[in-house]
């Protein structure tokens, strides 16, 4: 079972306007089966937006260690 945790995570991403990510994370809350397309959007964002500073930049790490731990 997902925590909600990692799911307001997802609802962050989905409604960050980023395609990158908001469209896979759309795409993982309406249910479809696309958790390993998430995960590489995330990790993608986190390489290319990981350290500017947004409030994104922590959401994208602690993403990866919840998705890490299930």
């Amino acid at each position: 079972m997902k925590s909600e945790e990692l799911i307001g995570i997802v609802r962050r991403f989905a409604e960050s306007g980023w395609d990158l990510i908001s469209i896979p994370a759309q795409r993982y809350l309406n249910g479809e089966d696309c958790n390993d397309t998430l995960v590489a959007a995330v990790r993608a964002a986190d390489a290319a937006c990981g350290g500017c500073g947004c409030d994104y930049d922590a959401l994208y790490k602690r993403f990866l260690e919840l998705q890490d731990a299930l």
